[in-house]
């Protein structure tokens, strides 16, 4: 099967056709057979390039420190100031950066404005660094 001119793997039941919502056979990420492991095909230039822009995000100590205290739940901008002890403008500044980025979200509760992690993959991201400096 062709998917966006990329070839998916054949061989194996468990990469018959999909749509682009399944996991296993995403071409953006490069299509990979989950029972050969072996990639189908390299990720385009235009998904490394967004790729380095994900990176590019975490190359703030000032938003690695936001992401940080949001892993631990909810919290508004005011909360957020007092925990880095930094002013309401700069944060609210690193969470445009952040939620333009699909790395945060937020909720309205009342006047107040919450804001947390967009997802899981947010804090494995975090981790995962963590880890690699830490070896």
């Amino acid at each position: 099967m062709n998917i966006d001119n990329k070839t998916a793997c054949t061989e194996h039941e468990s990469c018959a056709p999909v749509s682009h919502t399944e996991e296993h056979c995403h071409p953006r990420a490069g299509a990979v057979c989950t029972d050969c492991t072996e990639p189908n095909d390299n990720p385009d230039e235009d998904t490394l390039c967004d790729l380095a822009e994900l990176f590019k995000i975490f190359g703030d100590s000032t938003r690695c420190k936001i992401l940080y205290a949001l892993s631990n739940g909810e919290m508004s901008v005011g909360d957020i100031a007092d925990a880095l002890s930094m002013t309401q403008s700069a944060i609210s500044h690193q969470l445009r950066v952040l939620r333009s980025s699909r790395l945060v979200r937020f909720r309205r509760d009342g006047k107040a404005m919450l804001y947390a992690l967009a997802d899981d993959h947010v804090k494995t991201i975090l981790e995962m660094g963590m880890e690699h400096i830490m070896e």
